[in-house]
């Protein structure tokens, strides 16, 4: 049995308290290769070397703690062996979970950025590089987060970044003053499955989450996110739609105010091995003066047609992608990526 070798508080001259040394034992490596060929057309585009290879690997482990909670951790890297996150989850069985994040987590309001259903990635997220802005919360931050047991079909969970700007720092350490005068940031989502004793229903999704950033400065106002939406899932088809905005808390009349987007998206199961999908997404950024502003307020549009088919332990996957306004530049005429 792994178990977390010690739980230490200790006052020191530097004012310094530590929670130290989790012992997951054994560690499980998990990975794969992802190779893609990618082409681009339209405007300035310039595709050079399409040939891209994918590396990512995974660390895991476990354990349990004296009184029963389970614990995992979790190390990921990136391509070309780059950090990516560490994450330990404690499972409290009826009292929640905990989850402790270093890293691009996912936690809070960035679980819900674009959760429209797809054959392979959001309508954005490929080499086409829209710029698009979504909600993220204290996702890209470390962060801590509590999600409470599933009551009803519903759970709710609050994440919290203690500084938001900050970058990632080791054990003992400190980051120091973030980017910008900003403080705490605060995330809470609630996920439901209303399925009202319905089979029917059972594939349904409702959620919502929503962010505050406090601004600790003197000219800027506090920065708030928020978004709501579903997924429906029946039989082999797949349903999804939601709306999101921010508001930047920015004052300076030529500086951005708000983003607002809008998603949806379709993806049908051919067979077990088979899957198809469209998904759109349309994000508008405003300006404080929209007059004192050389952009306007443009519109970025996205629509993604996309093709996946597994063989055995191999996937073969197409994506098409078509963008307007790219980086919210009004002059961009259509760009694709194939």
């Amino acid at each position: 049995m792994n178990k977390i070798t010690k739980v230490g508080l200790s006052a020191l001259c530097s004012s310094l308290a530590s929670i130290t040394a989790v012992n997951a034992g054994e560690m499980t490596v998990t990975g794969g290769v992802d190779m893609s060929w990618t082409s681009l057309e339209g405007g300035a585009a310039t595709t050079g070397n399409p040939i891209g290879m994918g590396s990512n690997l995974t660390y895991k482990g476990s354990g349990e703690l004296d009184n029963g909670w389970a614990f995992s951790v979790t190390v990921a890297m990136l391509n070309q062996d780059a950090y990516s996150n560490t994450v330990v989850n404690v499972d409290m069985g009826s009292f929640g979970k905990l989850n402790f994040n270093q890293g691009d987590s996912g936690n809070g309001i960035d679980a819900l950025d674009d959760k429209m259903p797809t054959a392979w990635e959001e309508a954005w997220g490929n080499a086409l590089g829209t710029g698009i802005h979504l909600v993220r919360g204290v996702g890209p931050q470390s962060n801590m987060q509590y999600t409470t047991p599933k009551i009803a079909g519903t759970t709710l969970s609050y994440a919290m970044a203690p500084d938001m700007g900050s970058g990632n720092v080791g054990d003992k350490g400190t980051s120091g003053q973030g980017t910008g005068a900003t403080g705490a940031g605060h995330d809470l989502v609630i996920q439901m499955n209303p399925t009202l004793g319905t089979e029917i229903l059972s594939g349904l999704n409702v959620f919502a989450g929503a962010h505050y950033t406090d601004n600790t400065g003197p000219t800027d106002n506090n920065l708030y996110e928020g978004t709501i939406g579903l997924t429906f899932d029946i039989g082999p088809i797949s349903l999804g739609f939601a709306s999101a905005g921010v508001s930047t808390g920015n004052v300076g009349a030529a500086e951005v105010d708000y983003y607002k987007n809008h998603m949806y998206g379709v993806s049908f199961n051919v067979n077990d091995d088979l899957s198809v999908s469209y998904a759109k997404h349309e994000s508008k950024q405003g300006y404080v003066n929209p007059a004192d502003s050389t952009k306007g307020s443009p519109t970025m549009d996205v629509e993604s047609y996309q093709i996946a088919y597994t063989i055995g332990g191999a996937s073969i996957r197409y994506a098409t992608t078509e963008a307007n306004q790219t980086a919210y530049q009004i002059a961009d005429a259509y760009d694709r990526v194939a």
